[in-house]
Parts: C-alpha cells; structure tokens; sequence
C-alpha cells in the first residue's frame, strides 16, 4: 500500500511538473505579446502581484501574519528585493528588448549556473563529475545563445544580459532561503505581499499603458502572470520539490525554454536561429545533466531526496 501511494505521489508530481512548465512558457509569451502591444513591464508586474496577492492575503490572514512574523521583517524584506517586485520588472523589461524564448533559456539556465556557483561559495557544497560537466555545457550554451546578438542588435543583448541577471537575483533568493532554513510558504508569501505595498506609488510614477490595453487582455494578465505564474507555478514547484527532492524537481527546468519556443512561434511568429537552436538543446542538456549530478552527491552523502528517485 506504501509503495502505490508513492507511485501515486509520483505520478501527481510529474503531472504537477508538465504543468508547471506549460505555465512559464504561456507566462513568457503572454508577456512578450502584451510588451509589444500595450502593457509596460511595471504594468505586468502590477499586475502579477496583484493578482497572486489576491491568493496568498486570505492564506497568510488566516494564520495571523504568524509565519512572516517568525521569518522576521528584515529578512523578508532582502527576499522581497530578490524575488519580489524588482525581479518580474527586471525579466519584463528585458522582454521589451528579447524574444521571449531568450528569457525561457536563459533565465532557468542562469539559475541554475548561480545556485552552482553560489552553493560553492557559500555552503563549500561538493560537485559531482555530472554536476560540473552539466555547468559547463550551460556556460557554453548561454555563450553560444547571445552570440548573433554581439553581432546583430544591441537591444537584444541588453534584454539577454537582464536575463541573465534575474538568474543571479533568484539564485541569492534560494541560498538566502536555504541559509536562513526559511519556511516556503512564509518566504513565498513575503515576497508576494510586500511586493504589493509599493504597487500604488509604481502605478502614479512609472510609466503605464494598462488604459490601452482591452478588459480582456487585463485579465488574462492577471490570471497568466498572477494567479497561475506568481501563485499557482510556485505551488506546484513546492508540491514536486516535497514528493521528489529539489535536485529531481529541477529536472523539469529544461522543459521550460523548450516549450516556450514551440508556443512562441506559434503564437508570436518567433523562430530563433539554427545556433539558437544548438543552444538551448547544450542548455538543456547541460540543466538535466546538472540535476542528475546534483542527486547522485546527496545519495553519495547518504542524503537521498524525499520521495525516492
């Protein structure tokens, strides 16, 4: 009975994984469709935290404020300007100037390449032969990536180094979580709402285009970006990290850039070049190799991920 409760459980997590990732690459691509016609990315971040602000502000007032409490204001606050409000801004203003399948390669590639690194630094964290060879080949594939931007448009390189940088934020966000043994939930929960306070103060000084856009397309923002990218995604990486550990859990971020090409050439007309396609099949090879390696340490270390393999 153990056993099919956790091929159960696994099942559910793979199905929680696939969705999750057709989540990110409608999320990519809904933004870059409203970027080029109406919204600005202070729009979209507005609306992405208004609307997981919506899902999380009866979860947290039920509980009293109790785990945001326990996680301390001030570290809220650094997890906030790492995973909160600046990061959607940062990602959607780059998506002004990119495609969105750059941001869907490289945004998980750089997390993955600076959790490596940072993990090194900060925890002295060992690394397998997969893990390090996985990390390379993201390396060369983010070099072969924004290689036709040095030679072509300016604009599109800036978008691809943004990229990169969400990478680096996300990726302190994680080490900061794991240092300060943060709850998810709470941590989530933080970022979210104290990503909301500021909203009123950005809508009056940024600039904004949300009065062209149609109701329609309004809400359709705020259900992609909001309800389904800012709370949804996180919920269902949280429910895979617990049933299958963080280092099978990441096996799905190679599917995003994938997914995200198909669904923005279909709907964007967006076909990256032939060496763009050689770089993101490196990246995504290099992310799933990476992940491998990252489970076979723990099981080295005797620590193997929850939920079996």
């Amino acid at each position: 009975m153990a056993d099919a409760g956790n091929t159960g459980n696994t099942r559910l997590a793979i199905v929680a994984g696939l969705t999750m990732i057709g989540i990110y690459a409608v999320q990519f691509v809904a933004a870059r469709f409203s970027l080029r016609e109406h919204l600005t990315a202070t729009d979209l971040a507005a609306l992405r935290f208004g609307g997981a602000g919506a899902i999380f502000l009866p979860i947290v007032w039920r509980g009293g404020f109790a785990s945001m409490r326990a996680l301390g204001w001030r570290r809220a606050l650094a997890l906030a300007a790492l995973a909160g409000l600046p990061y959607p801004l940062i990602i959607n203003w780059g998506l002004t100037y990119a495609p969105a399948a750059h941001a869907a390669a490289l945004c998980p590639a750089s997390i993955v390449f600076f959790s490596f690194l940072l993990s090194r630094i900060v925890f002295h964290d060992g690394a397998s032969q997969q893990r390090t060879i996985g990390v390379l080949a993201i390396i060369a594939g983010l070099f072969l990536f924004i290689a036709p931007a040095r030679n072509g448009a300016g604009s599109v390189l800036f978008g691809d180094v943004l990229f990169i940088g969400s990478g680096l934020m996300f990726s302190a966000y994680a080490v900061l979580v794991r240092s300060w043994h943060a709850d998810p939930v709470a941590a989530t929960a933080a970022v979210v709402l104290l990503s909301c306070l500021p909203l009123p103060v950005l809508y009056l000084l940024a600039p904004s285009q949300i009065h062209a856009a149609a109701v329609g397309e309004i809400i359709g923002q705020i259900m992609i970006q909001g309800i389904l990218a800012g709370a949804a995604a996180m919920f269902l990486y949280t429910y895979i990290v617990r049933q299958l550990g963080p280092q099978t859990a990441s096996l799905f971020l190679p599917g995003i850039p994938i997914a995200t090409v198909v669904v923005g050439m279909a709907v964007l007309g967006e076909t990256p070049m032939t060496i763009q396609f050689a770089a993101i099949a490196i990246m995504a090879a290099g992310m799933g190799l990476s992940a491998i390696g990252g489970r076979i340490a723990s099981k080295r270390l005797g620590a193997p991920a929850p939920g079996g393999s």
